[in-house]
């Protein structure tokens, strides 16, 4: 499938280039997810691979399983079947199902939230430097003596936090409480401090929940800056000209399976995307008036939240 036809995304949104060709430089494989709560199937047989650098998004209905999956990759959950191979490094492939979410996070994947889980009662320094401390290997003897490898490690972490507020563009707020941040700082914060754990891998849920246009601007910048340091970004979002702007690939669940999978060009015009969206049969998908990226007042679109 081919990329053509016209792109409308997020302005000054660059999408960063990943070289196709490159098989052996994943960073994570979903082989055959299943998950199963009782009787209703969250996961059938979900499958994903996703390179080192890239910015994959997955998208879909609601219910369709993207926080499912999420959870499966962090630990959250244990899929009943399939498996989940992490590439900390190019040479060093490891499963992370039956693994600990904080074992996982230390070996280098971290994740936001839907919803916003900030501590609001400390200054956005001191929330990044929460994140950064899964990194430092001195313990509560050397924090309270104050032994000299705690002390250099506590300063690290200060420039470390530091330049990761930087990043996200809330330098300006370094000593201001999370609490008083607008709602759109309140979520860069966030992927601030999940940073501040070294990932290699990256998983945003819905971080344009509840922005407005001007923070989405900021947000699609955020991301493809992020994935310019070679931290590879997993991202669940509603907001279709925010995918389109910035994701290299796109995965779409409905009902807990893949129905597509491709370039965002690619999965925009599939019909069954169109069809799970907008509620048009393959027909009327393939007569080209469909359009996932239409708003919300596109007459039958199903809510795609």
């Amino acid at each position: 499938m081919s990329r053509a036809g016209a792109h409308r995304g997020v302005p000054g949104a660059r999408r960063p280039h990943v070289d196709e060709t490159a098989s052996g430089d994943l960073v994570v494989e979903a082989r055959d997810l299943a998950l199963r709560f009782g009787g209703v199937t969250s996961l059938d047989g979900v499958s994903l691979r996703q390179r080192r650098g890239e910015i994959l998004a997955v998208i879909g209905p609601n219910g369709a399983g993207k926080t499912s999956l999420f959870n499966c990759l962090t630990g959250a959950y244990r899929p009943q079947e399939g498996s989940v191979t992490f590439w900390p490094r190019p040479d060093g492939p490891t499963e992370l199902v039956g693994r600990r979410p904080h074992a996982i996070t230390r070996l280098g994947v971290a994740r936001t939230f839907q919803n916003i889980r900030l501590f609001p009662a400390l200054s956005a320094l001191e929330n990044v430097q929460i994140g950064t401390e899964v990194r430092q290997r001195y313990g509560p003897v050397g924090a309270i003596l104050g032994l000299p490898h705690a002390r250099r490690a506590e300063r690290d972490g200060v420039r470390h936090a530091l330049s990761l507020l930087d990043l996200v563009g809330l330098s300006h707020r370094t000593h201001e409480l999370a609490a008083s941040l607008p709602y759109g700082e309140q979520r860069r914060l966030e992927i601030a401090r999940a940073l501040g754990t070294g990932p290699s891998l990256l998983l945003l849920d819905e971080p344009a929940a509840g922005t407005n246009p001007a923070e989405k601007r900021d947000l699609a910048a955020l991301i493809t800056r992020i994935a310019g340091t070679g931290v590879s970004v997993l991202l669940i979002e509603h907001d279709m000209r925010l995918v389109m702007s910035v994701a290299t690939s796109v995965v779409v669940l409905n009902f807990g399976r893949v129905i597509a999978h491709g370039t965002p060009g690619e999965v925009q015009r599939d019909p069954a995307v169109i069809e799970a969206y907008l509620g048009v049969t393959d027909a009327e998908a393939t007569d080209g008036d469909a359009d996932v990226t239409a708003g919300p007042g596109a007459a039958g679109r199903k809510d795609a939240r």
